[in-house]
């Protein structure tokens, strides 16, 4: 017989999984890089979480290692792709052409850093 916490895993991982399909399908589907990062970031950071976090409850020895990998995991992921979205931007990566409004560029002009990239 299956235990109710080896279930609770399975379904916590099963949303995980669900996570990382739907962020894998944002990274295909969006239109440029700074809308892909949010895909990724947002839904594959989750899923991430969603399935280690399953991974220890299924298996309660391995618990606390599950959660201080899902800690390192929302600690590391949005600061790593605000990193990225950073360097393209400043590299030269141009915003989609549906995108409204460059908040960044106002930023920078602000600083006095300027909105050029070079």
């Amino acid at each position: 017989m299956i235990a109710i916490n080896e279930i609770i895993g399975m379904v916590l991982m099963a949303i995980g999984l669900l996570f990382q399909v739907l962020g894998a399908f944002g990274l295909i589907r969006l239109p440029d890089v700074y809308n892909r990062l949010q895909a990724a970031t947002k839904s594959i950071t989750l899923g991430a979480i969603s399935i280690a976090i399953g991974v220890g409850v299924a298996e309660p020895t391995l618990l606390p290692k599950a959660l201080i990998v899902a800690f390192f995991l929302l600690l590391t992921n949005p600061i790593i792709s605000h990193g990225i979205a950073r360097a393209a931007y400043r590299s030269g990566v141009p915003l989609w052409k549906g995108s409204v409004i460059d908040q960044y560029e106002k930023a920078l002009e602000r600083s006095g850093k300027g909105g050029d990239p070079q």
